[in-house]
């Protein structure tokens, strides 16, 4: 595969010298008008489409879909910061031939012939790995899709939001004042929909562009594999989520941290029953004083910080019974400082524990921070971290010959794909084959 050059830079506005201004002549406040005019906003080309929430008019929604043409837009909101699910409230999609559309999938629960109406024509996402997921529960999975978040990254676009790339590509402003609204809220307002409608508006039209640039810079086989590794594309399960609780690193008692863990899957239990964020029933400061001072009974509980509020006060009994299972573990039971993964150690201990490795990943990260400067890539494109970490702290055992075959196996076997190997394998094996550990 040929590499592509890099992408010569973007032209910037032109900005007019200033110029003195004659007495008497009137302010920059007295003008008449802006010398440039603010840009348009983003407008529907419709009326805004009625909210489909009956069996009926789903039923003729589809058999528009199935008839439009070309590639179809699609976009989920969902109600994160309200809710404990991450499922879909309002689904909104756009083809030519069949208009926009606003699907309130709640009271469907399965969208299957929707899917079957789009087939195997292109999905464009913006942001993909935010949707896919929520998306699946209801029956919709693509077959083919276009990312064009992940296109604009790609491209090296300095900032990739829906927002920017519309506004700096077609040049449209676009409002995101409704952007982390409780979409489970019914019915839902007017302005809302139409922020919601206005996501898919632009998709087919941005897609277009960022194909054509990719197809300029040498890069659309590099967008392709992305796009077919999403297809598959399932969020990850986090080891030990309660270790995320804001200000657990602050503690360094055990049972401090069991407390924690023990409060934290209580108020998870709690989220999941009632639907509601976890947050919105005991802040994550709340868990972090009670497990500090370890109270015992209802009164004590209660004159902790954080625990005045109606859930907090409604639930005593929970959060006394986690209490009390943490203060009940016996020592070999209570859970270490730190989680205990199957990756390399912190890279701030690599120095010391390994210091041929540290020496590795400098050179590497070096390496492949030039390459990505070079093509205008992110970083973190080009390669994850944590894999470019686990090659370098256990790299394969070959000779120095074949050192790059077998970075390259390691690399495809952890899930980097054809483009991402082909770019970084033949400089992580120069960094394994030649780092070297400094000299005091």
């Amino acid at each position: 595969m040929t590499e592509p050059q890099p992408a010569p830079s973007r032209s910037r506005r032109r900005v007019r010298p200033r110029r003195e201004r004659p007495a008497g002549e009137a302010t920059a406040d007295q003008a008449a008008a802006p010398e440039e005019p603010a840009t348009p906003l983003l407008t529907l080309r419709e009326e805004l489409p009625e909210v489909i929430d009956t069996p009926a008019v789903l039923a003729e929604a589809v058999a528009r879909v199935a008839a439009g043409t070309g590639p179809v837009a699609l976009d989920a909101e969902r109600a994160s910061g309200y809710r404990y699910s991450a499922r879909a409230y309002l689904i909104q999609l756009r083809r030519e031939g069949a208009g926009s559309m606003l699907i309130d999938p709640i009271p469907f629960g399965d969208l299957t012939a929707l899917d079957e109406a789009i087939g195997d024509a292109e999905w464009i996402l913006h942001a993909a790995t935010q949707d896919l997921a929520c998306l699946r529960e209801v029956g919709l999975r693509p077959r083919r899709l276009f990312d064009t978040e992940l296109a604009a990254r790609l491209l090296g676009h300095p900032r990739v939001g829906l927002a920017t790339l519309t506004e700096t590509i077609i040049g449209k402003a676009m409002r995101k004042e409704h952007s982390a609204v409780d979409w489970s809220k019914r019915p839902l307002p007017r302005p809302w929909l139409e922020y919601a409608a206005l996501d898919v508006e632009v998709l087919i039209e941005l897609r277009d562009h960022l194909a054509a640039e990719l197809e300029e810079a040498g890069k659309s086989q590099w967008a392709e594999e992305e796009f077919t590794w999403l297809l598959d594309f399932t969020p990850a399960v986090r080891q030990d989520p309660w270790r995320r609780t804001s200000g657990i690193h602050r503690l360094r008692n055990r049972r401090a941290i069991a407390a924690v863990r023990e409060l934290w899957i209580a108020r998870d239990e709690l989220a999941a029953e009632r639907d509601v964020t976890p947050g919105r029933l005991l802040p994550d400061a709340s868990i972090i004083a009670a497990a500090r001072k370890l109270p015992v009974g209802k009164a004590a509980l209660l004159s902790t910080d954080g625990f005045h509020g109606r859930a907090a006060r409604g639930e005593v009994d929970r959060w006394l019974a986690a209490l009390d299972r943490a203060r009940a573990l016996p020592e070999d039971e209570l859970p270490a400082h730190a989680a205990r993964g199957d990756g390399p150690p912190q890279v701030r201990s690599w120095a010391d524990r390994d210091p041929l490795a540290a020496a590795r990943l400098t050179t590497a990260r070096a390496a492949i921070s030039a390459r990505s400067e070079e093509l205008s890539v992110p970083v973190e494109n080009m390669l994850t971290p944590d894999l470019l970490r686990r090659v370098l702290w256990a790299p394969p055992h070959v000779g120095d010959q074949d050192m790059e075959a077998a970075v390259g196996e390691e690399l495809a076997s952890r899930g980097a794909r054809p483009w991402q190997v082909a770019l970084t394998a033949p400089l992580i094996a120069e960094a394994l084959v030649t780092a070297k550990v400094p000299e005091d």
